[in-house]
């Protein structure tokens, strides 16, 4: 599951992070730190995320 859930990683931690920062982006914060934020928090929450459905496609 583990080699699952790190190719899931790769798909959603970009998915994630992109979405952040146009919503950053969007709204108005366009210096370096709110966007490299936007980007490190994107890939910290696709961390369980990716856990989570490996799980669910595992379990089917």
């Amino acid at each position: 599951m583990f080699r699952l859930a790190s190719i899931l990683y790769s798909l959603i931690a970009t998915t994630l992070a992109g979405t952040a920062m146009v919503a950053v982006l969007t709204a108005g914060y366009d210096t370096l730190v709110p966007i490299v934020g936007a980007a490190a928090l994107g890939a910290i929450v696709a961390l369980p995320v990716s856990y989570l459905v490996a799980r669910e496609i595992s379990q089917s």
